[in-house]
């Protein structure tokens, strides 16, 4: 368990749907989504029988390390042998935890605090932008699955302040 001084908040990672994904059983699939980071690991609930599958849920990660990256993988769930992998992708949040750090207090609503292009070191299949909303650091990702014929999953992050914790601010930015 981690204790308080390490920790820098939570992140929650709203898992909001999954587009075009592979098909492993007859016609369709039942997926569901894992998410990694070090040895965490939290999975989404099974959607029977949609390769276009809404999942609309949370799951959160308490964050020591932000420089960590943060894999998810899709598996399609069977009765009666092993579920099928139906692709994996990685994402980091350096570029979110960058924007938490700034003074954002008097921007307007809906502020672009940064952007991260689609590159051969992420998995994104578009812009992903991280913005204030209602006084909230929000940033969206689209990412397309590796190692699989097909398929994205979409997602949006959110930061939580833990009180007691160490926040984004405690951890020293490169000086140059």
């Amino acid at each position: 368990m981690t204790s308080m001084d390490e920790l820098m908040g939570l992140l929650r990672i709203h898992v909001k749907r999954g587009i075009n994904l592979a098909v492993r059983d007859v016609r369709t699939s039942d997926p569901y989504v894992v998410v990694r980071m070090g040895t965490q690991r939290l999975k989404t609930k099974v959607i029977n029988k949609n390769v276009n599958p809404v999942w609309n849920e949370d799951l959160t990660l308490p964050i020591t390390d932000p420089g960590e990256p943060i894999k998810l993988t899709v598996f399609d769930y069977d009765t009666f042998s092993m579920d099928d992998e139906m692709g994996d992708a990685e994402f980091d949040i350096e570029a979110f935890v960058q924007a938490l750090r700034m003074d954002y207090a008097d921007f307007p609503d809906g502020t672009i605090l940064a952007k991260v292009q689609p590159g051969r070191k992420n998995c994104l299949a578009e812009e992903s932008v991280v913005v204030l909303r209602e006084g909230k650091v929000l940033q969206d990702l689209c990412l397309r699955l590796r190692n699989v014929e097909c398929g994205e999953v979409e997602l949006q992050l959110e930061w939580i302040e833990v009180p007691g914790c160490k926040g984004v601010s405690a951890t020293p930015t490169p000086t140059a």
